[in-house]
């Protein structure tokens, strides 16, 4: 499987009224963030929780970034895949309003 189709996986495995609840957002793989070359993924947009009519507002953009994750997991492909998943996850809980302190709390830091 390439990056882009784990990354493909991981959004397919989303419970259905998850899935559905995608609205106007696009996740795309990028190799890197330039800012932040070590990051591994990155919400740009307005959480659901905070939104009012984003009537004409581009999409929301959940960016993965393949360089620092191949690179983190090159000797463990499970790994990689899983850590992927985590990744797209770990960024859709943002759009949906949850932040870094929830997350931490559940176990998705």
């Amino acid at each position: 499987m390439t990056f882009e189709d784990h990354v493909r996986a991981a959004l397919d495995e989303l419970p259905p009224h998850l899935a559905a609840a995608l609205e106007n957002v696009a996740v795309v793989v990028e190799d890197e963030n330039l800012e932040d070359p070590d990051l591994l993924g990155l919400y740009h947009g307005v959480p659901l929780t905070e939104r009012g009519d984003m009537a004409g507002m581009p999409p929301d953009t959940i960016s993965i970034y393949r360089l620092p994750l191949e690179e983190a997991f090159s000797d463990h492909p499970d790994e990689l895949q899983e850590e992927i998943r985590i990744t797209v996850l770990h960024e859709l809980a943002h759009y949906f309003g949850i932040d870094e302190a929830r997350l931490a709390e559940l176990g998705y830091d």
